[in-house]
């Protein structure tokens, strides 16, 4: 496994400083979410070949997944992200899914959201790019989100049908969601492409709260995954001390 880390850890600095940070921190890849505020792609390229550490993840310009209306400009922006990773050198897009439709069924947000990704599919095939779906918890975050559950996350992930169409599997959010953290993190392996980590309550640094996070990474990395597993997640205390108790009181166990 490879481990990166997200904003929370680096407020106020540009791209450049956080990928240095990132190498004096000793991790692999940051997630720099919003990709267009980077003054300078093939710049940021040259920093990341400079420092061996990667941006392993962005997000999508736009999201919606559920309304058919939105197809086009999510389609266009996707586009556009596409081209930006090409250049940075990225390997995932991250997506949510929009929130859900007053008066339409779940199964027609569902046929939208297939329909969309598999088009996406086609934009991606061929490349070594993925496109993530995120689910996302509903009770504390995102009220209205329309997809939350793992097992419903699947069942798009399985209609679409593409390498390049994949989920984050957001520990915190599930935990939130339905719990059964472990048990959906492996048996869904072949599914996801990317795991996101955080305590819960709080959304804190792992160790924080109710999860117990050498058991969680432990069991991923049985299953050989050797994808990434990003800290999203905010710190109760200066992020230096606690990504080395991270360091020292969790990876040091799995």
């Amino acid at each position: 496994m490879k481990f990166s880390l997200c904003g929370g850890a680096f407020k106020g600095l540009d791209v450049y400083a956080q990928l240095r940070k990132t190498k004096e921190y000793g991790f692999d890849g940051i997630e720099y979410l919003r990709w267009w505020t980077i003054d300078d792609l093939k710049a940021a390229r040259a920093e990341i070949e400079k420092t061996g550490v990667v941006i392993n993840a962005v997000v999508t310009q736009f999201f919606n997944l559920v309304d058919e209306s939105k197809r086009s400009e999510y389609l266009d922006a996707m586009k556009v992200t596409i081209e930006a990773c090409q250049t940075l050198g990225t390997k995932s897009i991250i997506t949510q899914t929009g929130s859900e439709i007053e008066g339409l069924s779940r199964e027609k947000h569902r046929e939208a959201m297939i329909e969309t990704l598999k088009q996406c599919g086609g934009l991606l095939d061929g490349s070594d790019i993925v496109l993530e779906v995120e689910p996302l918890n509903g009770l504390v975050n995102h009220p209205g989100h329309f997809l939350q559950r793992s097992d419903e996350s699947v069942m798009v992930i399985d209609a679409v049908d593409s390498a390049n169409v994949k989920l984050v599997f957001d520990v915190y959010h599930q935990q939130v969601t339905e719990g059964n953290v472990i048990r959906n993190a492996t048996n869904y392996l072949s599914r996801i492409n990317h795991y996101h980590i955080a305590d819960n309550p709080g959304r804190k640094q792992p160790g924080t709260g109710e999860l117990n996070y050498v058991n969680i990474l432990r069991a991923i990395k049985e299953t050989g995954f050797s994808g990434f597993v990003g800290l999203e997640c905010g710190y109760t205390i200066d992020p230096a001390e606690a990504l080395q108790q991270f360091k020292d009181e969790i990876l040091a166990k799995i």
